[in-house]
């Protein structure tokens, strides 16, 4: 009888046990299905550093900072009339209007914001003109493609900054060598593509629409 006791004590103990590391192991592989999941979205909200590194494998460094506030002073048209505007200054005021937004991997609005979000929403905003989604669906929607002896205002940019896509970066040429875009390190902003970064990963452009 007592031997009886010890059995089923031992019996019990050892399901308890099983049922535990059961519960365990499969909390555990739901877990990483769903966090692998969340993390190969492409456009999450999730403001996660690994996130960031899928645009941008190495934060840039530019050597020819430019001067956002002078620049927003010096093409901030006096008159921003819709009907005076030209296409140039309704695309450069909208540019302006994203200034200092930060960035955010897959974000969509002027709280945070990412490259091809950026591209798409100053064209379809200041022009009425829709852009897909990403930077390798732009870079390939377009034929009409330039080098950077050809840029003209209003041509999109594109680097390769990410071995998981290509090209992973896209930006807004504005003329004298700088263009707009939504940086990893500064938010919306204006670069130079003399900078070595940009320079060395530049893969071409593409006019997707002419502005005057």
């Amino acid at each position: 009888m007592q031997f009886s006791k010890y059995t089923l004590l031992f019996s019990i103990l050892f399901l308890i046990s099983c049922s535990s590391s059961s519960i365990e192991q499969r909390y555990k592989t739901n877990s990483s299905k769903d966090e692998k999941r969340n993390n190969s979205s492409r456009f999450s909200s999730d403001n996660d550093e690994s996130l960031y590194k899928t645009e941008f494998d190495e934060e840039p460094v530019e050597e020819h900072p430019v001067d956002v506030k002078e620049f927003i002073d010096e093409n901030k048209p006096n008159d921003i009339t819709p009907q005076k505007l030209s296409d140039r200054e309704k695309v450069m005021l909208e540019i302006v209007k994203y200034l200092n937004t930060p960035y955010q991997y897959g974000g969509n609005s002027s709280k945070g914001i990412d490259c091809s979000a950026f591209t798409q929403n100053v064209f379809s905003k200041s022009l009425n003109y829709k852009l897909p989604r990403t930077a390798n669906q732009q870079y390939y929607s377009c034929n009409n493609f330039q080098n950077s002896d050809t840029l003209k205002f209003g041509d999109l940019v594109f680097f390769n900054t990410t071995k998981n896509s290509y090209p992973g970066h896209v930006g807004i040429f504005i003329g004298e060598n700088l263009f707009a875009h939504a940086s990893f390190s500064k938010g919306v902003t204006i670069s130079s593509l003399e900078s070595s970064y940009f320079k060395t990963r530049f893969v071409g452009a593409v006019r997707a629409i002419e502005i005057k």
